[in-house]
């Protein structure tokens, strides 16, 4: 009986030692945890852009999906765009307007009922309806590069009937008025400035007083 226990024991110990060696083992750069991986991808993304190994257009047109809803729908059979379709696109135009170098293109889309010819002019109906809005929010026709439809071959709901989903169209940065976006002329350092103005502002107005024997929020 004691042997046993003894045995045991010695048996616990060993186990006890090993596992601290096993951690040590598998071991990580220190603040791994921390950081997630991502540490220095901000440099790395300056350098690419700077060198043209990423594409300023790219980085906007992310942007442009992630800050702006960019589709609105239709009603069947129909390019009139309601109200919902309006507040969208105001709101694509605002961007738009921010951009004065970055052209956009819009794509009109339809669902499959009907035949493939009209759904297509269809499709370039919206699409053209669009374009007509951002004309009347002070954006000029020449900075939307084309204005496309692909009717009802490139549906996000497979199925033959309507489909408010389908019928839809898309708005998408597609490139620049100016060859190159590091070419710093006018338009393109005018809206550098600004961002990096607006970038500085205070996020708050509030202004700390010293009374000498209170310090005051104002």
């Amino acid at each position: 009986m004691k042997r046993t226990l003894i045995a045991t024991t010695t048996l616990l110990a060993l186990g006890a030692c090993s596992y601290p060696t096993e951690v040590l083992r598998s071991y990580s750069e220190s603040g791994s945890i921390a950081d997630g991986g991502n540490f220095g991808n901000s440099t790395m993304n300056n350098t690419q852009i700077m060198t043209g190994e990423k594409s300023y257009a790219v980085n906007l047109s992310n942007r442009f999906s992630r800050e702006v809803d960019n589709t609105v729908n239709f009603a069947f059979n129909s390019s009139r765009l309601d109200a919902t379709a309006v507040n969208v696109l105001r709101r694509q135009a605002h961007f738009i307007r921010q951009f004065p170098e970055v052209r956009f293109r819009v794509y009109g889309h339809t669902d499959a009922v009907g035949s493939n010819g009209y759904n297509k002019r269809l499709g370039l109906a919206r699409a053209n309806a669009v374009v007509n809005f951002f004309a009347t929010q002070g954006i000029s026709r020449s900075r939307l590069e084309a204005v496309v439809s692909y009717g009802e071959t490139q549906p996000l709901v497979v199925t033959q009937g309507r489909e408010r989903r389908n019928r839809r169209t898309v708005t998408e940065v597609s490139g620049f008025v100016q060859s190159h976006p590091i070419i710093m002329d006018g338009k393109y350092a005018e809206v550098v400035h600004r961002e990096y103005v607006q970038s500085a502002e205070p996020q708050t107005t509030l202004q700390i007083v010293d009374t000498g024997e209170t310090v005051v929020a104002e």
